[in-house]
């Protein structure tokens, strides 16, 4: 990685760590999933909001604790799927999971995404970059819809 993509993908990472946009808890809750993981201590708490159609992302936010990757990749990822429906998030989750490993890019307008793909030369933190991901997959993977108040 040059060094101006470094300071870049640092400026990025830190700006989304430190101020997310998605920080809270939706009201109300469709979906809820909490992902963890245990190596590094990272939990990210998601909660989402579904169209009335229960098919798109009406809202998504994110509550959780971790380091500036894991919290930046979920605040970049609630930017990212706002307004796609169920079938293209999951298709997404799974190309982020690829784009991190170096495989593959996104294209316009989701290029942004592709700042987490120097991760690729870090093993060990592609679990932080894909923690959110994962627990979003889950999320909408499951079958109790939830429609509390909070």
């Amino acid at each position: 990685m040059k060094t101006n993509d470094r300071q870049i993908y640092q400026q990025v990472i830190l700006t989304h760590a430190r101020k997310p946009q998605n920080k809270g808890k939706t009201n109300p809750v469709h979906r809820q999933h909490r992902g963890e993981n245990p190596y590094c201590g990272d939990v990210v708490d998601l909660t989402l909001v579904l169209d009335e159609a229960e098919s798109k992302i009406a809202d998504i936010k994110f509550e959780g604790a971790g380091c500036a990757l894991c919290l930046a990749s979920a605040d970049l990822m609630a930017i990212a799927i706002k307004g796609k429906t169920i079938s293209q998030v999951l298709l997404m989750v799974e190309e982020f999971r690829e784009m991190v490993m170096g495989n593959t890019q996104f294209e316009p307008p989701l290029e942004k995404l592709n700042i987490m793909q120097g991760v690729s030369r870090y093993p060990m933190r592609v679990k932080c970059a894909t923690l959110a991901w994962h627990t979003l997959k889950a999320a909408l993977s499951s079958v109790e819809t939830r429609n509390e108040q909070v």
